[in-house]
């Protein structure tokens, strides 16, 4: 067999067809399309939006593809380094803190911003309330415990939507309201949220949806590469 026959051959081993593509790759590399072209000024602002809740809300592969069909710009290494470290978890290295301690007795606090996730955290809210904000926490360990004990009080759990969030709790008179999708990758982490609520109620929602750090990403695109295309009129004596 010729080399040119062994080449056609495994080129159309690994031709697949459209439909039978997953959907959420699909999707993604429209979505990248789509803010590409928009942080270049080829599409307005208002297209921009419009096919990304087509996208986004769209099941059918033909449909998905046909939002980008008119756009040829090709998304460049630049743009991916910028992605993944915009919606990668904060993984670091480093030791990892064993245990928190929050209380709260008829006061509330709130734990947000750039910190170290440890191990395991333990809430007690006795009339009183805690935010915990994991979007912008730094990871250095895949499994987290946060255990919870609420008497009429309350405890707001803010996630990023690459988090899998397990809920295992025993509730009287109270409730447990997890809002987040608990599909992320694997390797993604995972906080298991356990304990006891007595007239109280523990909510765990995601502080930004999808949509929203894609847009968000969009614009910071548009502002970077707007301002390094424009021309530097001093030198050019405008």
């Amino acid at each position: 067999m010729s080399v040119n026959n062994t080449h056609n051959e495994n080129k159309e081993t690994v031709m697949v067809k459209l439909e039978d593509r997953p959907i959420e790759q699909v999707r993604e590399e429209v979505i990248d399309k789509l803010i590409y072209h928009y942080s270049h000024g080829v599409i307005s602002v208002e297209a921009f939006e419009r096919r990304l809740d087509e996208a986004m809300a769209s099941n059918d592969h033909h449909e998905i593809v046909a939002l980008a069909a008119d756009l040829t710009l090709q998304v460049d290494g630049d743009y991916s380094r910028e992605k993944e470290h915009k919606f990668s978890v904060n993984y670091a290295t480093g030791e990892v803190p064993e245990r928190d301690t929050i209380v709260n007795i008829m006061g509330g606090s709130d734990r947000g911003g750039r910190w170290t996730v440890p191990r395991e955290i333990r809430v007690i809210d006795f009339m009183g309330g805690t935010t915990l904000d994991f979007t912008d926490a730094e990871f250095r360990a895949q499994h987290v415990t946060v255990k919870v004990l609420c008497v009429m009080g309350g405890t707001d759990i803010k996630v990023p939507e690459n988090v899998n969030v397990v809920t295992k709790t025993f509730c009287i008179m109270g409730g447990v309201d997890n809002k987040t999708a608990s599909i992320a990758d694997r390797q993604a982490p995972t906080i298991t949220v356990e304990g006891f609520v007595l007239m109280g109620g523990v909510d765990i929602d995601i502080k930004r949806t999808m949509k929203e750090k894609f847009v968000a990403f969009a614009n910071q695109m548009k502002s970077m590469f707007s301002t390094t295309s424009q021309p530097d009129n001093r030198k050019r004596g405008y």
